[in-house]
């Protein structure tokens, strides 16, 4: 048996962890960030990203390609270093 075929098509996944959810769109992932005291950055002058910001005084930024498609396993990892207790990077099956 094909090693591709036996273990199926695996790509990496980011998961809100308090409801074991796969992030599937920015429409999804914005309302988890905003849960957790996040908001896009408004001043963004690369139409090419969006950006999240935890309020004026703090120094963390989110960075994301505006398309989601272009949303790649280091994005996810910056989000879960930001987040600990709330993302974790997974091994997704399709």
């Amino acid at each position: 048996m094909e090693q591709g075929v036996e273990q199926g098509c695996r790509r990496k996944a980011l998961v809100y962890l308090p409801t074991n959810e796969v992030v599937t769109s920015y429409r999804q992932l914005e309302e988890k960030l905003r849960k957790l005291g996040w908001e896009r950055y408004p001043d963004n002058d690369d139409p090419d990203k969006l950006q999240f910001h935890r309020g004026v005084s703090s120094a963390l930024l989110i960075s994301l390609p505006r398309d989601f498609a272009k949303f790649k396993t280091m994005h996810m990892f910056d989000i879960v270093l930001k987040n600990r207790d709330y993302f974790e990077v997974r091994d997704h099956f399709l």
